[in-house]
Parts: C-alpha cells; structure tokens; sequence
C-alpha cells in the first residue's frame, strides 16, 4: 500500500527525528558501539549517549569528528543538526496563540487568498505564517512595530486609522507590485515634465494612457501602481518613498469615475513634488490638513489652471463644458466632476460625460 498526501495538502509531520538516530543506525552499519565512538572521537559516552538521544546537539567540531571516525562528511551532519533545529522551530511554533488569532481575524486573509497572494488554507498556524510572509516580517510584534507604532508615518493618516489592519494590506499590495519595477533615480524637473504630458494624454482609452502614464513616472523616478481597493479600505490612493531616489503613487479602484481617478493621481503626485520623503500619505477623499489642501490645490490647478476658474463657474450646460473642456484639452467628465463638486451641477447632472474607467492592475493586485 502506497501513502500519498490529499492532493493540494502538504504532508507535514507533527515531529522531528533527531540527528542521533542517524548516528546510531550507522553505528549499527558499522558494527561499532557507542564505547567504540567516544574511544575514537575522543567524545564521553555520556555525550555520545546524549547525541543519539537527541538531548545534546551535533557541533561543528562533533560533525568534524564524525567525518573522520564515520566516513561521512562533516556537511551532512551540519545539515541534519541544522535541519532538525529548524523543525523543532516549527513545531513548537505550531501554536497559535490568541492575540496571534485575533490578529488574523481582523486582516482581510480570504480577499488577500483569493487574490493569489498568499495560499488558501484552513490550518491556522499555516495561515499565520503565509500572512507574516506576505507582509515581509517575522512576528506579530514585528508587525506591530512595523504598521502600529506611534512613530510609524502611516498612522497620520485618518485613512489608516479607519481600519489600518485593511489599510496595511492594501499598501502591501502596492509595495510588491513596485519592488520590482525598475525606475531611474528621482528627478524632480523631469517628473514635473512628466506629468504635463500625462495630462495632455488623458482624452486617451485607459489602454493607451495607462501604459505611457507609468513609462513618464518610472523615467522620472516614480512608481506608478494600480491595485484594486480592499473591502472597508478607504483609500483612494497614497504617496510614499521606497528609497531616497524612488518614489512610489499608489492608487486604487474604489471609485471608476474618470476626474475621481485623475484628480487622485495629481494629488498624489503634488505630495511628490510638495512634500517631504518620510512621510506617508493616503488619500481617503475626506482630506484635513495643510498638505492635503496643498496637494488639492496643485491637482486641481494643474486639471484646471486657476486662470479658468471664473469662466468655469460661469458655466451652466453640458455643452458650455464641453466645449471648456476641448479648450484646455481634458476629457469633458473631469469638467462635469469638478462642476459637481462646486455645485454648479447637481451630482445626478452630467454622468453620461463622464467615463468610467475599468483599469488593468499591477501585478499582485
């Protein structure tokens, strides 16, 4: 009878077998006793006894000798001793414990697996490790001194504060999806360049603005990365520094609305250009303080120069505002949103002109 694992389980035992036992079958091999072994390496018979028992572990020195008494190489030994260690790890930290349990409980682990980001299990224990993983860190306290510290910049933001066990996952998503893209060193001139040329592309279809949108940024020193939202996340999208020479805009799919997705980017773009490299900042929409309101004022005059905005608000039909928009060359919803927002329009007037966008994301989105 062959036994085989359940297909998608691995088979994990619950022990660990001791180097000792190695030692003690190839003692066996080699008709050789344990008296004989502590003669010949010089080793007590008590230590031996220990080692075959899997009490005392095998030092480098103690493999050393076995090399030369046994006939086999120190390496093999070193890497059973280290091998068991590592298991014996494992199981003991098999248990999870409740504050461990809970902290599962409130991170978004079905939408994370279902999103193929980190594996479907029922196992608690595997799902813990899968978690940690998934987050770059070797504990829940490491966790915590990563996203929960007083000191840690996320939690400045309303944003995070809302739910920052959602929020954490959401801009660890984005972090995995920039690690590997490549971008040249941060040029602030260039990636203000940049951005003109992104708002004169934004008449385009998504597939073709969204592939040159992020070419302009990583030229520029910036990653741009696009993730769907997580559910109870409030993140519109968010601005932080990877390196000193490597920034990274990460925006979600929460709304479609074509001058929600484009007023967002500017924004986050202003905190590149406005605001200092240590600090994180997520956008939720609902934006308080002083480099929030800058980061709106530099989207909404960079969308809308201000030398526009009395003949703007003078506007009152679709087709005053579409005609404004061929103007300035913006799509005519950016318009009609921003119409909305001032109360020019009724919120319920004007949506036909404006897209809604069904974006491709990043990789691990």
């Amino acid at each position: 009878m062959t036994v085989i694992a359940a297909p998608g389980r691995q088979y994990r035992p619950d022990y660990a077998i001791p180097p000792g036992e190695t030692v003690r079958s190839t003692l066996d091999a080699l008709g050789m006793t344990q008296a004989d072994l502590s003669r010949r390496t010089g080793l007590s018979t008590k230590h031996i006894n220990r080692i075959i028992q899997g009490v005392a572990p095998i030092s480098p020195d103690t493999a050393l000798a076995l090399e030369r008494v046994l006939g086999v190489p120190a390496r093999f030994w070193n890497a059973l001793e280290a091998n068991y260690q590592a298991r014996q790890i494992r199981l003991r930290e098999r248990e999870v414990s409740p504050d461990d349990a809970e902290w599962l409980r409130r991170l978004p682990v079905k939408e994370l697996a279902q999103r193929g980001l980190i594996e479907q299990t029922d196992d608690l224990a595997e799902r813990r490790d899968q978690v940690l993983s998934f987050f770059g860190v070797a504990s829940r306290p490491s966790w915590d001194a990563v996203w929960l510290a007083p000191e840690a910049s996320y939690r400045r933001s309303p944003a995070f504060e809302a739910d920052p066990y959602v929020t954490a996952s959401w801009l660890r998503v984005g972090e995995l999806a920039a690690v590997t893209v490549e971008v040249n060193a941060f040029d602030r001139i260039r990636f203000g360049r940049a951005l003109q040329g992104i708002r004169s592309i934004m008449i385009q279809p998504p597939e073709q603005f969204e592939p040159e949108m992020r070419r302009l940024c990583a030229e520029s020193g910036v990653v741009l990365v696009i993730t769907h939202e997580i559910k109870r996340s409030r993140a519109n999208g968010a601005t932080r520094w990877l390196s000193p020479t490597k920034a990274l805009i990460q925006l979600s799919l929460r709304y479609r609305w074509e001058d929600v997705f484009w007023f967002s980017f500017f924004h986050e773009a202003g905190h590149v250009l406005l605001h200092g490299k240590r600090e994180t900042f997520i956008d939720d929409g609902d934006r308080t303080g002083s480099e929030e309101e800058e980061a709106d004022e530099f989207a909404a005059s960079l969308l809308i120069p201000q030398q526009f905005e009395t003949e703007l608000l003078r506007i009152r039909t679709l087709a005053e505002a579409q005609l404004f928009a061929r103007r300035l060359g913006i799509p005519p919803g950016v318009v009609v949103g921003r119409l909305q927002r001032e109360k020019v329009l009724g919120y319920n007037v004007g949506n036909g002109l404006r897209r809604r966008f069904t974006l491709v994301p990043a990789n691990h989105s």
